[in-house]
């Protein structure tokens, strides 16, 4: 069967810096695959690259057998901010990546409008982001990506400006909206328990230039609350993830706190 996304040889460096070597992976329809690893890792670098907002020095990434050459409405993406048009309601923010590929119509706006039921932000299509919580403006987001209909949703760490108690609860969203809609998706985190938490794989990530050290499946049974992460068998993949990317954590804190000096 082929994958949904196929990503094979990518490599990328700016200018002298190797940000990306080799990096290779097939992620099957509906699977949710999460990437971790050490800042500057190139974690965001692959994932814009396989938006098409950048372009790989090396290897190619083809969508249900289509190469990817640039940004496209097969592929949505939601930001690590929430990038919302303050002078827009929610209900124009959701709809603005339909407007702009032409595809408005009856049936795209009543399901778009169902997307805002899903996400829970029913009765605040009138509202601008400033009138929103952080966890809401991370929803229009969430509904604004979906709602052009992607065949791969794309993540860069969408909760990390989020307060501990949010993010959890916007966790439980994700599980619960990807349950229903079951996209594929590749979600960026830099917390290892988010990611066993939400995925049905973790990619992980070495120090730059980045390359797979090991994809690890998550074998816990779905749907799944908050009360796994206290499961034995969740912890032992929190900490298995860990120790693969500990020296590398620390390594890279170091090349920090030189460059830093």
């Amino acid at each position: 069967m082929t994958p949904k996304l196929e990503v094979r040889d990518i490599s990328k460096s700016f200018g002298t810096l190797e940000v990306l070597r080799g990096i290779s992976i097939d992620v099957a329809d509906h699977e949710f695959l999460a990437i971790v690893g050490p800042s500057g890792c190139g974690k965001t670098t692959l994932l814009r690259t396989i938006a098409g907002i950048e372009t790989s020095d090396t290897g190619s990434i083809r969508v249900d057998g289509k190469q990817v050459t640039k940004p496209g409405a097969d592929r949505g993406f939601v930001f690590q901010q929430d990038c919302l048009f303050p002078w827009r309601t929610v209900w124009e923010n959701t709809i603005f990546g339909l407007e702009i590929n032409g595809k408005v119509s009856a049936e795209t706006t009543a399901r778009t409008r169902q997307l805002l039921q899903l996400v829970g932000l029913t009765g605040f299509e009138k509202y601008y982001p400033t009138q929103l919580s952080g966890g809401m403006r991370q929803r229009v987001n969430l509904a604004r990506a979906l709602a052009i209909n992607p065949e791969v949703l794309i993540m860069d760490e969408p909760f990390s400006a989020l307060d501990a108690q949010t993010r959890e609860v916007m966790q439980l969203e994700l599980t619960r909206i990807w349950q229903q809609g079951r996209k594929t998706v590749l979600f960026i985190t830099h917390q290892i328990d988010e990611a066993v938490f939400l995925a049905d794989r973790v990619v992980v990530l070495g120090r730059r230039p980045g390359r797979i050290k090991e994809v690890v499946p998550i074998d816990l049974p779905r749907p799944r609350g908050l009360a796994v992460k206290r499961d034995p068998r969740f912890v032992t993949y929190v900490d298995r993830v860990w120790n693969l990317i500990e020296n590398d954590v620390r390594d890279s804190v170091r090349e920090d706190a030189t460059v830093a000096s």
